[in-house]
């Protein structure tokens, strides 16, 4: 058994296309969810005809079994956000509800394992290198019994080494951003091992990808785990990056590892337990808005609720409030004049009254004015004083007359020329009296419209009250 994570490279689309290729386009889409499909959902074929032929009662359950894993609206059809997930980064190996094992529950027979690294990558000094391999390894020895030597000469029980293209284990690498590592469970000859694709840019910061990260996921393989659909789990499919510095193993990762090999005498305190608490480590949120008074913060499957004059912080599902929205709001605002709250994800977006979704919606970005080369909002806020709403798109951001219920000609804008100092990207953004807090990393920016420059760099979380 091995684990790789597989980079999909997204199809890049124009305004308008010829009927032949639209119509290649959607072909392509349906290879690439087929595809996908068959790697991580078992999708079987018949006689090597295509699953995906309209009206396949098996290409739509497996649309729906995946949907259902990654917390989408469950529909049996391969729509935008779908495809959208199923080319984000991702390790290879299929994907498992909560921590599992591999089949037949392979695990090392010893508690103490030996480790070398057989070559080094150039993009790192060895230095680095070692100490993220050491690193990653100390993820797992913390919470269990076992203990991980380096040895530099003859055979360890884990194998790591750094190769490109076909390196002779029958699963070649395929070149810069895509498969970046995998890795073999507990077991004889190559069980264990963990290979890491050259091709990569590896560092041990957040530009490229993170060698820390990539290695304590794939050690988790070499361990014996599966994958997580825990979005917060080291043993989740796809690649995020996290403060290497403040790390610690997620309570779903903590209860695989344990369930294989127990607990250390004192194990390690995991830092996001199941009920998450106000302020996870780490922790960035998709979006966040207003909402009466309130305040919701949103990440992935979940959201956080600040309601006035309570210091206690509620936790929520998504579902256990909205049913028919689907996790991973990407960006929200609040029009307090208007009594909403809009909430966006892809080229849809809903409208809330109060808690509950209005009738019509969800409805199309492109009805804002958007054009067709937006695909998803990264972050949105309306302003009172200006009564214009203001979309974050990459490095640009949109007016929207609200009044006039138009977009502005003259948009898009630089973000870093209308809000100097918030950086070039936003991640969430709201305004609270009077002012507008942007997110963007693990920073917050208190920016002034009236004086156009950010007065206070906070802290992240400083909302959760702490």
């Amino acid at each position: 058994m091995k684990s790789w994570i597989l980079l999909l490279l997204c199809i890049a689309c124009c305004t308008a296309f010829p009927a032949r290729i639209q119509t290649d386009i959607e072909k392509n889409d349906g290879k690439v969810a087929e595809e996908f499909l068959k790697k991580y959902f078992n999708l079987q074929t018949e006689g090597g005809r295509l699953a995906r032929k309209k009206g396949s009662n098996a290409f739509s359950e497996k649309i729906r079994e995946m949907q259902d894993f990654y917390g989408l609206e469950v529909t049996g059809t391969l729509d935008e956000e779908t495809l959208e997930v199923m080319q984000q980064p991702r390790c290879g190996i299929a994907d498992v509800a909560n921590f599992r094992v591999f089949p037949g529950n392979p695990v090392w027979n010893k508690k103490d394992l030996t480790y070398r690294i057989q070559n080094y990558t150039p993009d790192m000094t060895r230095d680095e290198v070692d100490r993220a391999i050491q690193k990653a390894f100390k993820v797992w020895s913390d919470v269990t019994p076992l203990t991980f030597t380096r040895v530099n000469d003859g055979v360890a029980d884990i194998e790591i080494s750094f190769a490109a293209r076909d390196h002779k284990d029958f699963y070649p690498f395929d070149g810069p951003y895509g498969t970046l590592a995998h890795a073999f469970a507990p077991g004889n000859n190559n069980g264990g091992d963990a290979h890491f694709d050259e091709d990569e840019d590896w560092t041990s910061g957040s530009v490229g990808f993170n060698l820390f990260l990539v290695a304590a996921h794939e050690f988790g393989h070499s361990l014996g785990l599966y994958h997580s659909n825990d979005p917060n789990a080291l043993m989740y499919p796809n690649y995020h990056y996290v403060n290497p510095n403040t790390y610690q193993l997620p309570q779903d990762d903590l209860n695989g590892i344990q369930s294989l090999y127990g607990a250390r005498t004192k194990p390690a305190e995991p830092s996001t337990p199941s009920n998450p608490t106000n302020c996870p480590p780490n922790i960035t949120f998709d979006a966040i808005t207003t909402l009466r008074g309130e305040m919701l913060f949103f990440k992935h499957r979940s959201f956080w609720r600040k309601i006035p004059n309570k210091s206690e912080i509620e936790h929520y599902e998504i579902r256990t409030f909205w049913s028919s929205l689907p996790s991973g709001i990407q960006a929200a605002y609040e029009n307090q004049e208007k009594d909403q709250v809009f909430l966006f994800k892809g080229t849809k977006y809903w409208a809330l009254n109060g808690f509950d979704i209005e009738k019509g919606f969800p409805k199309s970005i492109y009805q804002l004015g958007f054009p067709q080369s937006v695909k998803k909002i990264d972050a949105a806020v309306h302003v009172e004083e200006t009564g214009k709403t203001y979309f974050f798109v990459k490095n640009q951001y949109w007016s929207y007359d609200e009044a006039k219920s138009r977009m502005d000609k003259d948009s898009p804008h630089s973000i870093i020329n209308g809000f100097p100092g918030v950086g070039n990207k936003v991640q969430a953004v709201f305004q609270s009296n009077g002012m507008l807090y942007f997110f963007n990393g693990n920073r917050q920016y208190e920016f002034s419209m009236a004086k156009k420059r950010v007065l206070r760099l906070l802290k992240y979380t400083s909302w959760l009250n702490c």
